[in-house]
């Protein structure tokens, strides 16, 4: 996967948005399943009249049903179609796509820019409702209905133990030839006025299924199943644990992806492929 787009080609930075519950997920699947960015490629198609549909690189593959709202992908479009197409692809995106996704901003990527491996932080928040009656219907396809009162010192007691870098193999769908060290750089909880709990989650990567088994341990602390200093005993112990659930997926989104200041993108994209350890690992894993 290239950094720079060939010579003939412009990369082009795409902002979006979607709606996860009626999408198999972000990336392209076998059998006709709908996906984002079989929705998002078959519209540049069709808008920029391709003969064939532009390969998108993202900067988070989100599972079947998560939502986004500050989604990044590039593509690389020869420069004549980008020249000519480019001034109106936003609004003709708009009058292509499905309601359920939407891109925001269109815009020439600088030097270097790889949506993916540029990428120095995601942020998501998972939102949950332990109202007794249940979640508010406005809101049911993003917020987690938890049948327990929930204290949240509790939930964030928990949450601090977790901070740092890891190997969260305890909290990942482990994947073949993937690493799941990662550094957890924020996670908190807070309750809104309307008494949502919103955990915000933020770190260099994520591994699958990672935010989703988080929430769920902590879910088991705020009601009181479990002590706040047991997800971290989960997390030392380095196996999963049966009793971490996998929360459901319509209470997590995709809220931010940050990215480093231009003259640091090319560094930025060597770190992200470098194999990484913890102090004392031996050698071994990817990026």
């Amino acid at each position: 996967m290239s950094d720079e787009a060939a010579p003939g080609f412009t990369r082009v930075r795409l902002d979006l948005a979607y709606d996860g519950r009626e999408f198999s997920g972000w990336a392209k699947q076998k059998g006709g399943r709908r996906t984002v960015q079989g929705e998002l490629e078959d519209a540049l198609r069709v808008v920029m009249r391709l003969g064939e549909a532009p390969e998108l690189t993202v900067a988070g593959r989100t599972d079947a049903g998560v939502h986004a709202r500050g989604q990044v992908a590039h593509v690389d479009l020869p420069d004549e179609v980008w020249a000519e197409h480019g001034p109106h692809l936003l609004r003709r995106l708009a009058g292509r796509l499905p309601m359920d996704v939407r891109v925001f901003r269109v815009a020439v990527a600088p030097p270097h820019f790889n949506a993916r491996f540029s990428a120095i932080w995601r942020r998501y928040a998972y939102r949950v409702t332990d109202h007794p009656g249940g979640a508010d219907p406005l809101q049911r396809g993003h917020v987690l209905w938890h049948n327990w009162p929930l204290d949240l010192d509790a939930m964030n007691e928990a949450a601090r133990g977790l901070l740092g870098e890891h190997d969260f193999a305890a909290y990942c769908k482990r994947r073949e030839g993937a690493t799941t060290i990662r550094t957890l750089q924020e996670l908190s909880w807070t309750r809104r006025p309307d008494g949502v709990l919103e955990a915000t989650v933020r770190a260099d990567a994520f591994c699958h299924n990672m935010v989703r088994s988080l929430v769920g341990a902590m879910l088991f602390v705020g009601d009181g199943h479990r002590p706040p200093e047991w997800p971290a005993k989960v997390l030392a112990a380095g196996v999963r644990d049966s009793a971490v659930h996998v929360v459901r997926p319509h209470g997590l989104t995709l809220e931010e992806v940050g990215y480093p200041a231009d003259d640091a993108l090319a560094a930025r994209n060597l770190a992200s492929r470098s194999r990484r350890s913890l102090p004392g690992d031996p050698p071994g894993g990817c990026c």
